[in-house]
């Protein structure tokens, strides 16, 4: 069974349930996520985000934009405009598979890992993740990577605040701190 019927057939109906909604398709649920990386070194290097955006590819299943500066600092040489991130914003099907992934296999690979914290809520129900190396997901072979870099992952759901966003969550299986 797909984690988007597992949605559909059992946390749908528990969440409407659970929240005493007339129609279930009222229910929660997830619109959209986000995997960004950002790269600082792409300034000085062009070939660095060819190769965030390949293994970015390879992460999530779905050909990553490559990200503009909005505004100048000149602390960081970073000019208006000049690309610096790569970004990938997944929906439908290819979403559930990646949220599955990242619930079932990469979070428990994180290394002393106690659970999503509670402050990772943006007070709107989305929930923000950093991933500190890309390394935790298996299809990044260790020996091909050039540099460790760290993902961020914004999963925006259709909820008004976070205790529904959190319900959700539960029910999807994803492990919160205590």
């Amino acid at each position: 069974m797909s984690f988007k019927d597992f949605y559909d057939n059992q946390v749908r109906p528990k969440l409407a349930q659970e929240m005493k909604l007339a129609n279930i398709l009222s229910a929660p649920k997830i619109v959209k996520i986000v995997v960004n990386v950002g790269a600082g070194d792409a300034t000085s290097n062009k070939k660095v985000l060819e190769s965030i955006a390949s293994e970015l590819a390879l992460i999530t299943g779905q050909k990553p934009v490559i990200t503009l500066a909005r505004k100048s600092i000149s602390a960081f040489k970073i000019r208006k405009g000049l690309p610096i991130g790569v970004k990938v914003t997944l929906r439908g099907k290819r979403m559930y598979v990646f949220l599955e992934k990242l619930i079932k296999i990469v979070l428990p690979r994180i290394r002393d890992f106690r659970g999503v914290k509670r402050q990772n809520f943006d007070g709107r129900g989305n929930l923000n993740i950093g991933i500190a190396e890309q390394t935790l997901f298996g299809e990044i072979e260790y020996d091909t990577i050039h540099k460790i870099r760290g993902l961020e992952i914004t999963i925006v759901t259709n909820t008004q605040n976070n205790e529904q966003a959190e319900k959700l969550f539960k029910a999807l299986g994803m492990p919160f701190a205590l």
